[in-house]
């Protein structure tokens, strides 16, 4: 099995944004799930880094989010829309050449 020597540098502005968005979501979601047993101020250092690393994208979500959606799930919404944005993002790579593909093309 050969693969391209160059598969994930020539790739790197996607990769770049796709693990980006990954991490973001997921880490939204851990975030929401530590809420269930932890209160918002706890010194739990995951917890602190989970809220570090995810503060600015849960006060954009929350600066578009309708006020009938509870703070306690904010960070859901953040990781539904860091999602959706990832794969709106693979999709324009994709159609840009940018994005790495199952088939290779033919010479």
């Amino acid at each position: 099995m050969t693969a391209q020597p160059d598969f994930f540098w020539s790739y790197l502005p996607y990769w770049a944004v796709s693990y980006g968005l990954a991490l973001i979501g997921w880490t939204c979601i851990g975030r929401f799930l530590m809420t269930g047993f932890l209160p918002p101020d706890h010194p739990n250092y995951i917890f602190k880094f989970f809220r570090l690393l995810t503060n600015w994208a849960v006060w954009l979500t929350d600066w578009i989010t309708p006020r009938f959606i509870g703070l306690r799930f904010v960070p859901l919404v953040t990781a539904f829309w860091a999602f959706a944005l990832r794969y709106v993002a693979h999709f324009i790579f994709a159609a840009n050449g940018m994005a790495p593909s199952l088939v290779q093309a033919a010479s």
